[in-house]
Protein backbone atom coordinates (compact mmCIF):
# COMPACT_ATOMS: atom_id res chain seq x y z
CA UNK A 1 0.00 0.00 0.00
CA UNK A 2 1.29 3.83 -1.10
CA UNK A 3 0.07 6.47 0.74
CA UNK A 4 0.87 10.11 -0.51
CA UNK A 5 2.11 12.77 2.21
CA UNK A 6 -0.86 15.52 2.99
CA UNK A 7 -0.56 19.28 4.24
CA UNK A 8 -2.85 20.29 6.41
CA UNK A 9 -3.60 24.25 6.73
CA UNK A 10 -1.22 25.29 3.79
CA UNK A 11 1.55 23.41 6.61
CA UNK A 12 4.34 21.12 5.65
CA UNK A 13 3.36 17.56 4.12
CA UNK A 14 3.41 15.08 6.62
CA UNK A 15 3.17 11.13 6.07
CA UNK A 16 -0.45 9.39 7.30
CA UNK A 17 -0.38 8.10 10.20
CA UNK A 18 -2.93 6.07 9.37
CA UNK A 19 -4.41 5.62 5.78
CA UNK A 20 -7.02 3.65 4.70
CA UNK A 21 -7.26 2.55 0.87
CA UNK A 22 -10.05 1.32 -1.34
CA UNK A 23 -12.59 0.12 1.89
CA UNK A 24 -15.10 -1.71 0.63
CA UNK A 25 -17.69 -3.37 3.19
CA UNK A 26 -20.68 -5.02 2.78
CA UNK A 27 -23.51 -6.59 4.88
CA UNK A 28 -25.57 -9.02 2.56
CA UNK A 29 -27.02 -6.73 -0.19
CA UNK A 30 -26.07 -3.65 1.40
CA UNK A 31 -23.13 -2.31 0.32
CA UNK A 32 -21.79 0.16 3.55
CA UNK A 33 -18.49 1.43 2.01
CA UNK A 34 -17.36 1.52 -1.52
CA UNK A 35 -13.63 2.00 -2.13
CA UNK A 36 -12.96 4.48 0.05
CA UNK A 37 -9.82 5.87 1.08
CA UNK A 38 -9.22 7.97 4.05
CA UNK A 39 -6.32 9.46 5.99
CA UNK A 40 -4.46 11.47 9.08
CA UNK A 41 -1.61 12.87 9.69
CA UNK A 42 0.79 13.40 12.91
CA UNK A 43 -0.54 16.08 14.58
CA UNK A 44 -3.88 16.85 12.62
CA UNK A 45 -7.61 16.46 13.50
CA UNK A 46 -9.41 15.02 10.44
CA UNK A 47 -13.39 15.46 10.81
CA UNK A 48 -15.78 12.00 9.54
CA UNK A 49 -18.59 13.85 8.32
CA UNK A 50 -22.06 13.17 6.59
CA UNK A 51 -25.79 11.95 7.18
CA UNK A 52 -26.82 8.78 8.96
CA UNK A 53 -25.93 5.49 6.55
CA UNK A 54 -23.14 7.61 4.85
CA UNK A 55 -20.98 4.77 5.81
CA UNK A 56 -18.59 6.81 8.92
CA UNK A 57 -19.33 4.06 11.48
CA UNK A 58 -18.69 1.47 9.12
CA UNK A 59 -15.28 3.02 7.90
CA UNK A 60 -14.31 3.70 12.38
CA UNK A 61 -14.98 -0.04 12.59
CA UNK A 62 -12.61 -1.04 9.98
CA UNK A 63 -10.06 1.30 11.37
CA UNK A 64 -10.64 0.25 14.57
CA UNK A 65 -10.43 -3.65 14.16
CA UNK A 66 -14.02 -4.23 14.87
CA UNK A 67 -14.52 -5.35 11.18
CA UNK A 68 -12.78 -7.08 9.02
CA UNK A 69 -13.32 -4.89 5.48
CA UNK A 70 -13.77 -6.97 2.56
CA UNK A 71 -11.27 -5.17 0.40
CA UNK A 72 -8.79 -2.69 0.93
CA UNK A 73 -5.41 -1.58 2.92
CA UNK A 74 -5.03 0.11 5.84
CA UNK A 75 -1.49 1.16 6.66
CA UNK A 76 -0.44 2.74 10.28
CA UNK A 77 2.68 4.74 10.56
CA UNK A 78 3.42 3.80 6.42
CA UNK A 79 3.45 0.10 7.63
CA UNK A 80 1.03 -2.18 5.87
CA UNK A 81 -0.94 -3.86 8.85
CA UNK A 82 -3.72 -6.96 9.38
CA UNK A 83 -6.06 -5.33 11.96
CA UNK A 84 -7.60 -8.91 13.27
CA UNK A 85 -9.48 -7.04 15.97
CA UNK A 86 -9.64 -4.31 18.28
CA UNK A 87 -6.79 -5.63 20.24
CA UNK A 88 -4.45 -5.65 17.37
CA UNK A 89 -5.58 -2.02 16.39
CA UNK A 90 -5.03 -0.49 20.18
CA UNK A 91 -1.19 -2.51 20.36
CA UNK A 92 -0.87 -0.81 17.07
CA UNK A 93 -0.90 2.41 17.88
CA UNK A 94 -5.61 3.41 16.89
CA UNK A 95 -7.28 4.05 20.20
CA UNK A 96 -10.97 4.43 19.70
CA UNK A 97 -13.18 5.99 21.53
CA UNK A 98 -16.99 4.89 21.32
CA UNK A 99 -20.18 7.45 21.56
CA UNK A 100 -21.18 5.13 24.59
CA UNK A 101 -17.48 5.57 25.99
CA UNK A 102 -17.88 2.37 27.74
CA UNK A 103 -17.39 3.58 30.97
CA UNK A 104 -18.18 1.65 34.90
CA UNK A 105 -20.31 4.00 36.53
CA UNK A 106 -19.91 1.97 39.52
CA UNK A 107 -15.90 2.06 39.29
CA UNK A 108 -13.99 5.32 40.31
CA UNK A 109 -11.79 7.32 37.87
CA UNK A 110 -8.85 5.25 38.59
CA UNK A 111 -10.35 1.97 38.44
CA UNK A 112 -12.00 2.67 35.02
CA UNK A 113 -8.68 4.19 33.55
CA UNK A 114 -6.78 0.68 34.46
CA UNK A 115 -9.81 -1.56 33.90
CA UNK A 116 -8.13 -4.50 32.26
CA UNK A 117 -4.10 -3.02 32.57
CA UNK A 118 -4.34 -3.11 36.52
CA UNK A 119 -0.21 -2.37 37.66
CA UNK A 120 0.60 -4.57 40.20
CA UNK A 121 3.52 -5.26 42.83
CA UNK A 122 5.97 -6.86 41.06
CA UNK A 123 6.92 -9.33 44.39
CA UNK A 124 3.49 -9.40 45.70
CA UNK A 125 1.30 -9.27 42.66
CA UNK A 126 -1.13 -7.40 44.78
CA UNK A 127 -2.84 -4.21 42.82
CA UNK A 128 -0.39 -1.17 43.03
CA UNK A 129 -3.16 1.67 43.65
CA UNK A 130 -0.55 4.08 44.65
CA UNK A 131 1.25 3.76 41.25
CA UNK A 132 -1.98 4.11 39.52
CA UNK A 133 -3.40 7.01 41.36
CA UNK A 134 0.19 8.31 40.18
CA UNK A 135 0.01 7.76 36.79
CA UNK A 136 -3.90 8.50 36.63
CA UNK A 137 -2.49 12.26 37.86
CA UNK A 138 0.31 12.68 35.14
CA UNK A 139 -1.47 11.64 32.07
CA UNK A 140 -4.74 14.01 33.78
CA UNK A 141 -2.25 16.86 34.40
CA UNK A 142 -0.32 16.25 30.79
CA UNK A 143 -4.22 16.54 29.37
CA UNK A 144 -5.10 19.63 31.62
CA UNK A 145 -7.98 17.47 32.86
CA UNK A 146 -9.25 18.88 36.35
CA UNK A 147 -11.19 16.40 38.72
CA UNK A 148 -11.69 16.75 42.06
CA UNK A 149 -11.63 13.44 43.27
CA UNK A 150 -10.38 11.06 41.71
CA UNK A 151 -11.70 8.37 43.62
CA UNK A 152 -15.39 9.60 42.96
CA UNK A 153 -17.45 7.18 40.99
CA UNK A 154 -17.76 7.61 37.51
CA UNK A 155 -21.42 7.88 37.80
CA UNK A 156 -21.06 11.42 39.52
CA UNK A 157 -19.01 13.01 36.68
CA UNK A 158 -19.87 15.32 34.70
CA UNK A 159 -20.44 14.30 30.35
CA UNK A 160 -17.41 16.81 29.50
CA UNK A 161 -15.68 14.63 32.81
CA UNK A 162 -16.91 11.50 31.72
CA UNK A 163 -15.77 12.41 27.82
CA UNK A 164 -11.92 13.06 29.14
CA UNK A 165 -11.77 10.14 31.30
CA UNK A 166 -12.29 7.84 28.49
CA UNK A 167 -10.07 9.82 26.25
CA UNK A 168 -7.58 10.39 28.56
CA UNK A 169 -7.73 6.02 29.30
CA UNK A 170 -7.41 5.42 25.35
CA UNK A 171 -3.81 7.29 25.57
CA UNK A 172 -2.64 4.47 28.05
CA UNK A 173 -0.28 2.77 25.99
CA UNK A 174 1.17 6.05 24.28
CA UNK A 175 -1.35 5.33 21.01
CA UNK A 176 -0.15 6.89 17.81
CA UNK A 177 -3.85 7.72 16.46
CA UNK A 178 -7.11 8.24 18.32
CA UNK A 179 -10.36 7.71 16.47
CA UNK A 180 -13.66 9.45 18.36
CA UNK A 181 -16.87 8.62 17.86
CA UNK A 182 -19.34 11.56 18.57
CA UNK A 183 -17.48 13.02 21.38
CA UNK A 184 -19.49 16.20 21.86
CA UNK A 185 -23.28 14.26 21.62
CA UNK A 186 -25.82 15.52 24.29
CA UNK A 187 -23.36 17.31 25.78
CA UNK A 188 -24.36 20.98 26.91
CA UNK A 189 -22.21 24.05 25.47
CA UNK A 190 -19.68 24.16 28.59
CA UNK A 191 -18.99 20.87 28.32
CA UNK A 192 -18.79 20.64 24.65
CA UNK A 193 -16.15 23.25 25.13
CA UNK A 194 -13.97 21.21 27.35
CA UNK A 195 -14.15 18.54 25.11
CA UNK A 196 -13.08 20.66 22.04
CA UNK A 197 -10.41 21.92 24.11
CA UNK A 198 -9.03 18.65 24.97
CA UNK A 199 -8.98 17.48 20.88
CA UNK A 200 -6.94 20.90 20.56
CA UNK A 201 -4.28 19.39 23.28
CA UNK A 202 -4.04 15.66 21.59
CA UNK A 203 -3.05 17.91 18.19
CA UNK A 204 -0.32 19.38 20.17
CA UNK A 205 0.97 16.39 21.53
CA UNK A 206 1.70 14.81 17.94
CA UNK A 207 -1.27 12.83 17.77
CA UNK A 208 -3.79 11.87 14.58
CA UNK A 209 -7.02 12.93 15.41
CA UNK A 210 -9.88 11.21 13.51
CA UNK A 211 -13.34 13.36 14.78
CA UNK A 212 -16.62 11.77 13.80
CA UNK A 213 -19.64 14.10 14.70
CA UNK A 214 -22.76 15.22 12.67
CA UNK A 215 -22.06 18.62 14.36
CA UNK A 216 -20.69 21.09 11.89
CA UNK A 217 -19.88 24.08 14.59
CA UNK A 218 -18.04 21.40 16.54
CA UNK A 219 -16.12 20.76 13.22
CA UNK A 220 -15.16 23.93 12.28
CA UNK A 221 -13.86 24.64 15.28
CA UNK A 222 -11.20 22.30 15.95
CA UNK A 223 -10.52 20.58 12.33
CA UNK A 224 -7.47 20.89 10.29
CA UNK A 225 -9.33 18.73 7.08
CA UNK A 226 -13.07 17.36 6.63
CA UNK A 227 -13.90 14.58 5.02
CA UNK A 228 -17.53 13.77 3.91
CA UNK A 229 -18.95 10.51 2.99
CA UNK A 230 -22.30 10.14 0.95
CA UNK A 231 -23.61 6.92 -0.05
CA UNK A 232 -20.72 4.89 1.57
CA UNK A 233 -18.00 7.08 -1.12
CA UNK A 234 -15.75 9.81 -0.08
CA UNK A 235 -17.78 12.67 -1.49
CA UNK A 236 -15.20 15.18 -0.89
CA UNK A 237 -12.53 16.53 1.60
CA UNK A 238 -11.54 20.40 2.42
CA UNK A 239 -9.09 22.11 4.03
CA UNK A 240 -10.94 23.66 7.29
CA UNK A 241 -9.70 27.06 6.30
CA UNK A 242 -10.19 26.79 2.37
CA UNK A 243 -13.91 25.84 2.53
CA UNK A 244 -17.34 26.92 3.57
CA UNK A 245 -20.08 25.21 5.85
CA UNK A 246 -23.02 25.73 2.91
CA UNK A 247 -19.67 23.63 1.05
CA UNK A 248 -19.68 20.44 3.21
CA UNK A 249 -23.14 20.38 3.32
CA UNK A 250 -23.30 20.37 -0.11
CA UNK A 251 -21.16 17.75 0.08
CA UNK A 252 -22.75 15.87 2.43
CA UNK A 253 -26.75 16.48 1.11
CA UNK A 254 -25.44 15.96 -3.07
CA UNK A 255 -26.33 18.84 -4.10
CA UNK A 256 -23.40 20.41 -6.26
CA UNK A 257 -24.37 23.94 -5.83
CA UNK A 258 -22.32 25.94 -3.42
CA UNK A 259 -19.42 23.63 -3.52
CA UNK A 260 -16.05 25.28 -3.93
CA UNK A 261 -14.04 25.13 -7.60
CA UNK A 262 -12.46 21.27 -7.93
CA UNK A 263 -9.26 22.28 -7.31
CA UNK A 264 -10.40 23.31 -3.60
CA UNK A 265 -11.49 19.70 -2.81
CA UNK A 266 -9.70 16.17 -2.67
Amino acid sequence: MTVEPISAGGGPALAPVLAASGIRKSYGAIHALHGVDFEVAPGEVVALVGDNGAGKSTLIKALSGVERPDEGAIAVAGESVDLSGPGASAALGVATVYQDLALCDNLDVVQNLFLGRERKHARTRFLDETAMEHEAISLLQALSVRLRDLRAEVRALSGGQRQAVAIARALIGDPKVVLLDEPTAALGVAQTHEVLELIHRLRAKGLGVVLVSHNLADVFSVSDRITVLRLGRRAATFAVNECTREAVVAAITGVEGGLPPREGRR
